[in-house]
């Protein structure tokens, strides 16, 4: 009877996130049948490769939904970091140094963003949409609207290399973090300190953590994650665009709440945010190869996010 009892408690734990490993199934299953090459191991590289980077924007995410925030800035952060990477190497720095610089571009985002909903007290919802017009318009400064290119034909080794001619290195880049996000959710005092605050901040206030640290670098980390998909689209496509990013915010909360993250807080996971990319991109992926209208795609994606929302709350 006990064993019964751990099992429908197992199930209710991860209703959502095994709702939707059965839909990518069925996605998959659907594609592969009515999509020409859809199954084809090309394409399934495509899909990695396209996935990886808003993967990566959405574990960022997760931890700060996880924190009890959000961060809707993550997109225009995306932007900065590749224009300040391609502005550096077409002034002629070192990849390495333009690269840091470009990080540090992002972590000083995430920290500004952080003492607004610390220290000003602004609502992350306000604080972080005002934060994504302020960076969007630094970027549009910067690059004066143009596209900047004419970059190191080396540097597009990191969004276009491969292992072995096979796996691509943007994706081997996305494992990398994915395995270092979760063992710092899961294992280290930073994570159990954000699932404090997400569950309840004065609780976790009075039980000696340190809020302020705490949710400033939960932005940081978030928007240094975006930082590093800037640099690795900016190397695939060899030029940095002013508009990148755009988007990345809905498609960053949808990954995280379809693996389970709570937008009230307190839950997250890094491996589900990885399963709801990925059913994001199989889904963008096998609509383009059906042929399906762009517009009409946009209304599925919006369709999965409330779906992932209403389980959430039918979870809890």
């Amino acid at each position: 009877m006990k064993k019964i009892t751990d099992w429908k408690q197992l199930i209710r734990d991860h209703f959502q996130k095994l709702t939707f490993l059965i839909g990518m199934m069925i996605l998959c299953v659907y594609f592969s049948a009515f999509a020409k090459n859809f199954a084809s191991l090309s394409n399934l590289v495509n899909i990695a490769q396209q996935t990886a980077v808003i993967a990566i924007v959405a574990m960022g995410q997760t931890i700060a939904i996880a924190g009890g925030g959000i961060d809707l800035s993550v997109g225009s952060v995306v932007a900065l970091s590749s224009v300040t990477c391609a502005s550096l190497l077409n002034a002629g720095i070192s990849i390495p140094v333009a690269v840091a610089c470009a990080l540090l571009s992002g972590i000083a985002c995430g920290f500004v963003t952080g003492s607004l909903v610390y220290f000003g007290k602004i609502p992350p919802f306000i604080a972080t949409m005002g934060m994504m017009s302020i960076i969007r318009g630094v970027v549009y400064v910067i690059t004066d609207g143009v596209p900047i290119s004419g970059l190191p034909p080396e540097f597009s080794v990191l969004g276009l290399g491969k292992l072995w001619g096979t796996v691509p290195f943007s994706v081997l880049i996305m494992v990398a973090i994915m395995l270092l996000m979760n063992i710092v959710l899961k294992r280290s005092r930073f994570g159990r300190n954000v699932f404090a605050i997400g569950s309840n901040e004065n609780t976790a206030y009075l039980s000696g953590v340190k809020i302020g640290l705490n949710k400033v670098s939960m932005y940081a980390v978030c928007a240094l994650c975006s930082a590093v998909a800037g640099i690795i689209l900016t190397s695939r496509l060899v030029s940095a665009q002013p508009t990148m990013g755009n988007g990345y915010e809905s498609n960053a909360i949808a990954a995280a709440v379809i693996g389970g993250a709570s937008l009230s807080g307190g839950t997250g996971s890094i491996w589900g945010t990885i399963l709801g990319a990925f059913v994001m991109g199989i889904l963008q992926n096998g609509l383009n190869l059906i042929g399906l209208n762009y517009f009409l795609q946009q209304i599925a994606i919006g369709i999965v996010i409330i779906v992932a929302v209403l389980l959430d709350r039918t979870r809890e």
